[in-house]
């Protein structure tokens, strides 16, 4: 697959700032119950309302948002977050989706459909799309016939991310569910060295910190048989949430340098997801 080339810093802010300005004049075509300020809720009840705008399957790629069914309480069963149930693994919306694959169509040679598609975790159809996405995996609950079914896409060469969750709860929540899908995986914590960072921009640090939140980033990954010389198989940006900067980057309300950051990491992403 022919990738464009890396694009240095300055060219890279200017094109993803017309990205984003380009990205305004879809915003009317939003799909019905997608973000927006003030955030529509939605839960798993209501999930197909969204999935009925899957885009059919023809060969480019998509980006694939994972449903899971979220726990009924908080991370770890400690309340309500956000006003409850409604905000997981929708959470962003689908403002952050259609933002981040017109930035990926810009800055790639990437062949890339329209919008974004939203898949249940236990689906078949899953099998298609080398890629996909996860938000607010603290919240994430599945059961056996799902796990197998990631455990499944993984073997055959998928790949995921997980995004948008914080805090030890958060964390065990996700290690807990990981591990019914990878049994016995170990979570390790990535540094610059490895080649994601550097597989379509060069990323100098991984001095990131939580868009709202303040605290610093860890990115963690699984190695397919837990071998670092092997696959990597899933990367976490734990206490990150880069798909609220790709929301929110046409309205001004983060630094666009917050913005330009959280872009490269998701492009690098998908690079490196193609390429290995």
């Amino acid at each position: 697959m022919k990738l464009a080339r890396r694009q240095d810093g300055k060219t890279a802010c200017v094109l993803v700032l017309l990205a984003t300005v380009m990205a305004v004049s879809a915003q009317g075509q939003r799909r019905p119950g997608g973000g927006g300020p003030g955030r529509n809720p939605t839960n798993v009840a209501g999930a197909t309302e969204f999935e009925v705008n899957n885009v059919p399957y023809d060969g480019r790629f998509a980006f694939i948002r994972l449903r899971f069914t979220p726990a009924r309480t908080g991370y770890g069963g400690g309340g309500g977050y956000f006003g409850g149930i409604n905000y997981q693994w929708d959470h962003d919306y689908d403002r952050a989706d259609r933002h981040f694959m017109t930035i990926l169509n810009e800055l790639t040679a990437i062949g890339v459909s329209r919008g974004s598609n939203i898949i249940a975790i236990g689906s078949p159809e899953l099998f298609r799309y080398p890629l996909a996405y996860m938000c607010e995996p603290g919240w994430w609950t599945q059961t056996d016939e799902e796990a197998a079914n990631l455990r499944s896409y993984l073997a055959k060469g998928g790949f995921l991310i997980f995004d948008d969750f914080a805090g030890p709860s958060a964390l065990g929540n996700f290690e807990m569910q990981l591990l019914r899908v990878l049994p016995g995986a170990r979570l390790v914590q990535l540094d610059i060295r490895h080649p994601i960072f550097h597989s379509f921009f060069e990323i100098p640090n991984l001095n990131f910190t939580h868009p709202y939140m303040g605290m610093p980033s860890v990115f963690l990954g699984v190695y397919e048989d837990n071998d670092p010389s092997k696959r990597l198989l899933l990367i976490a940006n734990y206490n990150n949430d880069i798909s609220e900067p790709w929301e929110w980057s046409d309205t001004g309300l983060f630094p666009i340098d917050v913005s330009n950051d959280a872009y490269k990491l998701g492009i690098n992403y998908v690079v490196y997801s193609m390429t290995h």
